[in-house]
């Protein structure tokens, strides 16, 4: 996968293009980080002693998770009665898609495209980075958050949207620059037990990110 901040960067990207539709922009940033929630299942099945394998780029990276999203939002704005629904459900349909392209495009892993039927995709099997290059890729993580939420800071301090939640934006920008700084040299050093503390870390910080950018939905939408 690539970093989840430079996913929300290219879903964000996307609102010059995109109708000006309630909640639209919204569901296309929360699609484009939607798909690297599957961490936790990964996470919990290591915690409970469980196979991880298979948890990672395959249900939340396939296709027909788009469409059952897509379905899912179609029948919820059915109900209530409101178009903002079926506006946040293509918007994450499109954003899920375009994470999953994203991910074939620039990384080494592939993706599930069609589970649960298989249809594992890779553009770079055989390829690997460097070693030293792959220890760097955990660590951006928490730079490319700290990028994306300084964006949104910045964002709505241009356009004064949101400023209720501009301090605690304000907070978690420099925490995740503080996990930068702290688990880049972690990655070099550490040679057991980095992953596990990285991780706890990660999943805090990409559900801040997902919990932050539903707060700053005004910025989004007028960005």
């Amino acid at each position: 996968m690539a970093q989840a901040g430079i996913h929300a960067f290219v879903g964000a990207a996307t609102r010059k293009i995109a109708p000006r539709k309630e909640w639209f922009m919204l569901g296309i940033v929360l699609g484009n980080l939607f798909p690297d929630l599957d961490n936790y299942a990964v996470a919990i099945a290591t915690l409970t002693g469980s196979d991880p394998h298979g948890l990672h780029r395959t249900f939340t990276h396939s296709v027909f998770t788009v469409l059952l999203v897509g379905i899912l939002f179609f029948i919820v704005a059915r109900l209530q009665g409101q178009s903002k629904w079926f506006n946040l459900g293509i918007g994450l349909g499109l954003g899920i898609a375009m994470h999953i392209v994203l991910d074939l495009v620039i990384w080494f892993n592939g993706v599930e495209l069609l589970w649960p039927f298989g249809g594992w995709v890779n553009f770079w099997e055989g390829i690997s980075p460097p070693v030293w290059f792959g220890k760097l890729l955990n660590p951006a993580e928490f730079l490319f958050f700290a990028l994306f939420l300084g964006w949104l800071g910045k964002t709505a301090r241009s356009q004064q949207t949101d400023s209720e939640a501009l301090p605690t934006l304000r907070r978690w920008t420099i925490a995740m620059w503080i996990f930068f700084l702290i688990f880049t040299p972690l990655a070099f050093v550490m040679s057991k037990g980095f992953l596990t503390i990285f991780g706890a870390f990660y999943l805090l910080a990409l559900t801040a990110t997902f919990v932050l950018t539903v707060r700053m939905r005004r910025t989004l939408a007028q960005a």
